[in-house]
């Protein structure tokens, strides 16, 4: 049958004005091998954006111990044709638009007290455990913030890694994106032709650690995690009532975009606008030097900045 079409979520961007801050920061939590380093104009961004033309520094990051629950990448982005746009005003979670990257750490708690006690980053939610219908699937989650104040879910699924070896604590790699959503069986129809099929957890309700975060009373969310088993997953949030639009402009700080995984760029291009799936870019290649970075971006249900993206490097 040869191997899969869609590969996951391969990396999740994040909007920077620091990169070297930004470097320390995921650093801190085990994103060091740099995969590539990029500094240039970026193709085909012109409908994203609103600009004839996009410059950007971005550097890919990878985590030293990738694992089988955490195989996405971290990609930082600072802009250089303009000052990054600030990340959305009144961002909670949850709101349509990319709202956290979420990392699978092992011995996630001891993880989290390195990251706030010994390194002095900002805590968000202290250390829990809940299970998840409907499966009663069990997480361990915590969440730190980014210097610029975006949201970082550290998740360990203790169901899902009995038996493995952990070692000293230490993050693996991506393991899912959260974003907003405004029609939840819409979105999921949609991701299911990007290779999202497999069910996690279906949670409805009220998720009371996170009040705090909302200015306002917090909502009630549907929210779902549909993975793939050769990448990170996602997971789409659906708020009630209606969220805002919290989007941004492409390159805001914080989390803002997400790439799903390709065998061919080409093909999967050509096979989703068949089934009538949109695009606002063309397929791109950018030379990052130790190879080819290709990317189109695809147009998801609400407008959130989604590529696929086929990585020769």
């Amino acid at each position: 049958m040869g191997p899969p079409m869609f590969k996951g979520v391969d990396h999740i961007g994040i909007g920077v004005d620091d990169v070297a801050v930004g470097k320390r920061f995921y650093g801190d939590l085990g994103f060091t091998s740099v995969v590539f380093e990029y500094r240039g104009e970026l193709p085909g961004l012109e409908a994203l954006t609103g600009r004839r033309r996009a410059e950007a520094e971005v550097v890919m990051l990878r985590t030293e111990q990738p694992g089988p629950l955490g195989l996405g990448l971290i990609k930082l982005v600072r802009l250089l044709d303009m000052d990054p746009p600030p990340m959305p005003e009144g961002l909670a979670w949850g709101e349509i638009g990319v709202c956290e990257v979420c990392v699978h750490a092992r011995d996630q708690d001891n993880v989290f007290r390195h990251l706030v006690g010994e390194r002095s980053h900002t805590p968000l939610m202290e250390p829990l455990v809940t299970p998840l219908p409907p499966h009663d699937t069990i997480a361990n989650l915590s969440y730190v913030a980014d210097p610029w104040g975006g949201k970082v879910e550290l998740i360990e699924w203790s169901d899902l890694c009995k038996g493995w070896p952990s070692g000293q604590p230490h993050v693996e790699g991506v393991n899912h994106v959260a974003f907003g959503v405004s029609d939840m069986d819409r979105s999921r129809d949609f991701y299911a032709r990007l290779g999202f099929t497999e069910l996690l957890f279906d949670y409805d309700g009220y998720f009371g650690p996170m009040a705090p975060w909302y200015t306002d009373e917090p909502p009630k969310q549907r929210i779902v995690m549909l993975t793939n088993p050769y990448g990170a997953g996602i997971e789409p949030v659906q708020h009630f009532p209606p969220a805002k639009d919290m989007r941004g402009e492409w390159g805001h700080l914080g989390p803002m975009d997400f790439a799903v995984g390709v065998t061919n760029l080409g093909k999967a291009y050509e096979s989703l606008k068949t089934e009538g799936v949109e695009f606002v870019s063309e397929p791109q290649t950018v030379d990052v030097g130790t190879g080819e970075w290709q990317y189109a971006y695809v147009l998801d249900p609400d407008g959130i900045y989604v590529s696929l993206v086929e990585a020769r490097y």
